[in-house]
C-alpha cells in the first residue's frame, strides 16, 4: 500500500491526484489552506478514515514538518512525496506593489517545495538502507510550462516554475544512485481553477483527471521529466529553439495574465 503525501490538495491537480491514488487504495496526506474543501474531499474517497487532512499554508514551515512527522509516524514511512501547491498572478516589474505578490509566488512555488522534501529525505535514506530497500521511492515536483521562456505578464510565474524545473534536476542529479527517484511534471493547460481564470485561448487543454492518470504513470514509471500533454512537450522544444529575436517578436504580442485580482488565484498552499 502507498504512502503518498500532496500538497495544494483541496482543488485541481492536487485534488485530481489524491483521488487518483486513493483510488488505487494508497494512503494519501491531503494538504492544503482550506479546511472545508480537504474534508470534503477526504470524505468523498473510498475508505476516508485511510487518509490524513492537514490544513496548512505550506510557507509555514514548522507546519509542514510537523505535518510530514505526523504522517510518518502514523504509516511508517514514506513512498511519494507530491510538492503541488502553487499560485499563479499577472506580474509586472513596473509597478512596485508587485513585488510582495512576486515574492509570495516565489515562496509558494519554490521554497515551499524544498521544505516539501526536506522532512522527509531522512526517512527516505533509512528505507533505501533498509532490507529489503523500500521500492519506487519518488520526490515530484510539479512545474509548468511557463517555466520553459518566460511570459510576457508572468514574470513571477514564470521565474518560479523555471526555478523549479533546475531545482529538480539538481536534486535528481544529487540522488542518483540512491533509489530515491525525482520526477519533474511539467503541465500544459490543464482545466483547473486556476487556468478558468484566463482570458485568452489555451491550446491542448487537457481534463484535470487525464492529467492525474498520466502524472501517476511518468511517476510509477520514475521518469525524470514529462510535460502532459505530450502536444504542449513538442511546442515547448520548439519554443526552447526559437532565437530571442523571434521568440521577442512574436511573443510580445500575446495577452497578460491578469494582475487585477487583490490576492493570487491558487492552487492551494
Amino acid at each position: 500500500m502507498q504512502r503518498v503525501f500532496i500538497t495544494g490538495a483541496s482543488s485541481g491537480i492536487g485534488a485530481a491526484l489524491v483521488r487518483h491514488y486513493a483510488a488505487q487504495d494508497a494512503c494519501v496526506a491531503l494538504v492544503g489552506r482550506r479546511l472545508p474543501e480537504l474534508q470534503a474531499l477526504q470524505a468523498s474517497l473510498a475508505n476516508p478514515a485511510q487518509h490524513r487532512v492537514y490544513a496548512l499554508d505550506v510557507t509555514d514551515h514548522a507546519a509542514l514538518a510537523a505535518a510530514a512527522a505526523d504522517f510518518i509516524a502514523v504509516y511508517d514511512g514514506i513512498d511519494v512525496v507530491i510538492a503541488n501547491a502553487g499560485i499563479s498572478q499577472g506580474t509586472l516589474t513596473q509597478h512596485a506593489e508587485d513585488l510582495d505578490v512576486f515574492e509570495r509566488i516565489v515562496a509558494t512555488n519554490l521554497t515551499a517545495m524544498v521544505a516539501t522534501f526536506t522532512p522527509f529525505m531522512p526517512v527516505l535514506h533509512r528505507q533505501r538502507k533498509g532490507r529489503p530497500p523500500t521500492p519506487r521511492m519518488r520526490l515530484v515536483g510539479i512545474a509548468s510550462v511557463a517555466g520553459i521562456r518566460g511570459l510576457p505578464g508572468a514574470s513571477a510565474y514564470s521565474a518560479s516554475k523555471a526555478a523549479v524545473i533546475s531545482y529538480c534536476e539538481s536534486l535528481r542529479v544529487e540522488l542518483r544512485g540512491t533509489g530515491i527517484k525525482v520526477v519533474t511534471i511539467v503541465p500544459g493547460y490543464i482545466d483547473t481553477p486556476m487556468t478558468r481564470v484566463n482570458r485568452y485561448r489555451m491550446p491542448f487543454l487537457m481534463p484535470v483527471e487525464r492529467f492525474a492518470a498520466a502524472a501517476v504513470h511518468a511517476i510509477d514509471a520514475g521518469r525524470s521529466y514529462r510535460v502532459i500533454p505530450w502536444q504542449m512537450g513538442v511546442v515547448a522544444r520548439l519554443l526552447r529553439c526559437l532565437p530571442n529575436a523571434v521568440y521577442d517578436w512574436a511573443f510580445s504580442k500575446a495577452p497578460h495574465k491578469a494582475r487585477a485580482s487583490p490576492s493570487p488565484h491558487s492552487t492551494e498552499p
